[in-house]
């Protein structure tokens, strides 16, 4: 199976835990925990960062997949940081060349991290996704990643 129809059954498969259920953290932890089985060890860290409710301009390490992260990232700062204040996918192919990159653990080598965002369109949080092989992630990954973090909160 190609990694486009890979990500279009991850989407369907998420899509369906997620239907109905009320609890947020329950939709992330699902979809981190089926992304990082289905792509390791491509995916070695996997999950999320949830905007802050007390602090809206800093992210809080939410549900994820992998060795400790960051707890949290102030918006502008890092790869993580730029996808929340642009809100928009961030596909870094040496994380070590981004300006200000924060390095949570230092085996991560790219990165890929792209907004989610809730019913009425606000920023709820971003999926972030590293890999200790450099240019691990492309288009493909892009496109299948925003189609699942677009139905996440919605469905």
């Amino acid at each position: 199976m190609d990694r486009q129809a890979h990500y279009r059954e991850l989407k369907a498969e998420i899509e369906s835990i997620v239907a109905g259920e009320t609890y947020v953290p329950a939709r992330y932890s699902s979809a981190a925990c089926l992304l990082a089985e289905a792509f390791r060890p491509r995916f070695f860290w996997t999950g999320f960062y949830v905007v802050d409710p007390q602090k809206a301009d800093e992210l809080v390490v939410g549900p994820y997949q992998g060795t400790l992260g960051c707890l949290r990232i102030p918006f502008g700062k890092g790869v993580c940081g730029v996808c929340a204040a642009e809100q928009k996918t961030q596909l870094v192919p040496d994380v070590h060349a981004f300006p200000g990159h924060i390095a949570c653990d230092s085996r991560s080598n790219s990165e890929i991290v792209v907004p989610v965002f809730d019913r009425d369109g606000t920023l709820a949080a971003v999926l972030d996704v590293d890999s200790t092989e450099y240019d691990a992630f492309d288009a493909v990954d892009q496109e299948g990643l925003e189609a699942i973090c677009k139905i996440l909160l919605t469905a």
